[in-house]
């Protein structure tokens, strides 16, 4: 530890000034009254282009994804390029869904993608299903935030588990006093650090292994010694469906999760969701060159952190600032890293328990809670929230909250008939969406229960690269099992729904008009409705 001094010095500085701001943000563009989960859970809903772009970047390129992205190059290879093309496609697919998504919340007031549902199909028990797929999946990604800041804490020999609770505990204090403003104002140094990182690193670390060919060379030296089928320097006839499902499957997860609503939500108008959704690619050019590291760390024979017999390949990233930087650069890159698990851990804390707030809490429990009961009952939920992704990280092997993560993915896919076609058709009835819910959700586990890595030592949800053989085809090819999910959901969905009609059995009011659809900032109709239905 006494050689990483001089990291561990800058890292604790630089955490600690952002943390200071985390609690000022409660005074910045401060409100008469924070009591509600407008200002509370969406920053008064005021957020221009620029707080929009820093915060949603903030929440979607988290510190897990500059960890993780690039050890998947490092073990796997070019699939781990997935990411790429996902968050590239991500952003038309949202323009659609998402613009038309806070039309109509700016005009109900609703502040969660179940509280949609709710008006949309008047069925509490839907909106109930959605809104706990949000939790499940939320939970793990905030958890697996933690992983991040535990791998730059290993690479600088600091041990035990408080340095961990400290930090959670620092960042559950100014989410329950500043809420949704702590992030917003954080994210503007947070990634402001990772582009100074990034754009050094890209230059500087090639220039010490021998140039860009150098490490693509090695890269294609290690994968061409490999027996894995699954790894490799290019894609390879078996996994290339596997990498197109992947990367569409991931694109149309991604803004189903309820924190990537949260950000969009807290935008001032339509204007700025449009600006932003042409601007956010920019971060895909970040992503594509922090996967790049995990091919220098290959050329740079980094070797990951082991520990009780396991290599942590999450310590790949932070091993090779380690070895290649000098110690105060080092930690201002540990930084960037720690300061990157704050803001998305924050927005998916407030997010989770909006979700619960408003479509447990108040549709179950308390019917007539008022503004400030909703906001008191937000704050109390999101720190129960951090707390449990903190046990998760401290009880739970690492590599369990991984697979949890990657359930999740599987898992919000099947929000979207509710969701993202709800934006666009009423034609679904809501027996069939519950139907269609449980048969994706029932075919997701299935198929993930019977996926092994014999790499990882694992039986079963060993991936997500669900082999068609197991269907009975004769071939080795092997697709998103979330993809294949979402392809019986949405059959089944359909089919409840014909049946239903035919059945004439009875389907819940709509609350939304068109018209609602495409409302702005400074519309004139109310902003508050009732949502009646019945179960």
């Amino acid at each position: 530890m006494s050689e990483h001094i001089t990291e561990i010095v800058v890292f604790t500085l630089l955490f600690l000034a952002v943390s200071g701001m985390g609690f000022v943000a409660a005074r910045w563009r401060r409100p008469d009254n924070l009591a509600s989960l407008d200002e509370w859970g969406l920053g008064g809903r005021k957020f221009g282009s620029w707080v929009t772009w820093f915060l949603v970047g903030g929440d979607l390129y988290t510190a897990y994804t500059f960890v993780a992205v690039p050890a998947l190059l490092f073990g796997a290879g070019a699939t781990g390029f997935f990411a790429l093309p996902y968050t590239i496609v991500t952003y038309p697919l949202v323009f659609l869904v998402l613009i038309r998504l806070w039309s109509v919340a700016h005009v109900h007031g609703m502040v969660t993608p179940a509280d949609f549902v709710r008006a949309r199909f008047g069925s509490p028990t839907l909106a109930l299903l959605i809104a706990i797929t949000g939790l499940v999946a939320t939970m793990p990604y905030i958890a697996l935030q933690l992983v991040g800041i535990e791998a730059v804490l290993k690479t600088m020999g600091v041990t035990g588990d408080l340095p961990l609770i400290i930090a959670f505990a620092i960042l559950a204090a100014y989410t329950y006093q500043s809420g949704l403003r702590a992030p917003a104002l954080i994210a503007f140094v947070k990634d402001t650090l990772i582009y100074v990182v990034i754009l050094v690193a890209i230059i500087y670390i090639p220039a010490r292994l021998g140039g860009w060919e150098s490490v693509f060379g090695a890269a294609k030296e290690k994968f061409e010694a490999t027996p894995a089928p699954g790894d490799g320097y290019l894609l390879n006839a078996g996994n290339q469906l596997q990498y197109v499902t992947l990367a569409l499957g991931s694109a149309m997860a991604l803004f189903l999760y309820p924190h990537s609503v949260t950000g969009v939500l807290a935008a001032r108008n339509r204007g700025v969701i449009k600006r932003n959704m042409a601007a956010l690619p920019a971060y895909s050019l970040l992503l594509g060159l922090i996967a790049l590291l995990g091919y220098m760390a290959i050329a740079a024979g980094i070797k990951p952190i082991t520990a009780n017999g396991k290599a942590d390949a999450n310590t790949v990233v932070p091993q090779l600032f380690d070895q290649m930087f000098p110690d105060w650069f080092a930690g201002v890159a540990y930084a960037a890293i720690g300061i990157g698990a704050l803001v998305p851990a924050a927005i998916m804390s407030i997010a989770a328990a909006n979700l619960f707030t408003r479509n447990v809490y108040k549709e179950f429990i308390k019917r007539d809670a008022t503004d400030a009961q909703e906001a008191a009952v937000s704050k109390i939920a999101s720190l129960v929230v951090k707390v449990g992704a903190v046990l998760v990280i401290l009880l739970i092997d690492p590599q369990f909250s991984i697979d949890l993560q990657l359930i999740g993915g599987v898992i919000i896919l099947q929000t979207l008939p509710s969701v993202a076609l709800g934006l666009y058709t009423r034609w679904f009835h809501r027996a069939g969406l519950i139907a269609g819910w449980a048969a994706g959700m029932t075919a997701g586990m299935v198929m993930l229960y019977n996926i092994a890595n014999p790499a990882i030592n694992h039986a079963h949800f060993g991936g997500s690269a669900f082999p068609l053989a197991k269907l009975g085809l004769d071939t080795k090819i092997t697709i998103y099992a979330g993809f294949l999910a979402l392809l019986v959901n949405v059959v089944v969905a359909v089919a409840g729904t014909l049946i239903a009609r035919a059945a004439k059995v009875a389907d819940g009011r709509d609350a939304t008009r068109p018209s609602e659809y495409f409302a702005d900032e400074g519309d004139p109709r109310v902003h508050e409705v009732e949502l009646s239905g019945s179960h």
